[in-house]
């Protein structure tokens, strides 16, 4: 830090399984991410490929090892991981994890229907090659999940063999966890966590009103992803208490 402030909550460090920030790259060029490096890289754990921007980025494993270089982990986003399912092609996907050197994957079901069982195995299959983050919650507005199944999903993925699960909500955060205005579906959440503990999960959270939401629930170190590249030092300064949304919260 550039000088001494009193009194500021305390963050997790680098590595961390919690405090997490997971950000979403939808084709930065490599300059660009040279930059998000220069300026952000001390504050991102994870980087995701939206969707499925992986298969036509122009210099994909350039990009992979400039983040790998600087300590930043990537993986294909969960549309990528669906869209090779739904083609019978999972072995092969298998085997891009491998080309690209990832160590990480996004198991997920949120634009196909998925028979729950068969997810947890394709967790159990690829935990063995790398680690797991698993998506819960579906990308269709209008298709809404109680909540003792977003937990029932939640417990089952973890014990499959899933490292972290991750709340669904799209890069817009209106589907999933969120009303399609953006609100927070607060009973949901609350609920989920009586069960699950909070450092298991990762909350898609790409607007400024829901980060403050689940920090001012969760606290400082909670995990959040699908953080936009010009949102990552924004973030910090609201796990601080250094922007006016949390402010007097950790005072």
């Amino acid at each position: 830090m550039n000088y001494n402030l009193n009194n500021l909550p305390e963050r997790t460090q680098k590595p961390r399984t919690e405090g997490f920030t997971m950000v979403m790259d939808k084709g930065l060029s490599l300059r660009e991410a040279e930059d998000l490096i220069e300026s952000s890289g001390e504050y991102i754990d994870i980087i995701k490929f939206g969707w499925g921007t992986s298969f036509v980025y122009p210099k994909l494993k350039e990009k992979i090892a400039l983040y790998q270089t600087a300590g930043i982990p990537t993986y294909f986003g969960g549309t990528l991981f669906e869209a090779f399912v739904v083609r019978d092609q999972f072995e092969d996907y298998q085997r891009v994890l491998d080309e690209f050197g990832l160590e990480y994957a996004e198991v997920s079901d949120g634009s196909i229907e998925m028979d729950h069982d068969k997810k947890c195995d394709y967790i159990t299959t690829l935990a063995k090659q790398v680690t797991v983050l698993s998506e819960v919650g579906s990308k269709d507005a209008a298709k809404i999940i109680p909540p003792y199944k977003w937990i029932e999903q939640m417990e089952t993925e973890l014990e499959a063999g899933a490292w972290k699960v991750i709340g669904e909500a799209r890069e817009g955060g209106n589907v999933g966890l969120f009303r399609d205005s953006g609100e927070v579906r607060q009973g949901l959440v609350e609920e989920i966590l009586t069960q699950i503990p909070k450092d298991k999960i990762i909350w898609e959270a790409p607007q400024k009103a829901q980060q403050v939401w689940f920090i001012k629930l969760c606290g400082t170190n909670v995990n959040l992803g699908n953080i936009a590249p010009n949102e990552v030092i924004p973030l910090e300064t609201i796990r601080l208490g250094l922007r006016g949304d949390t402010f007097s919260y950790f005072l």
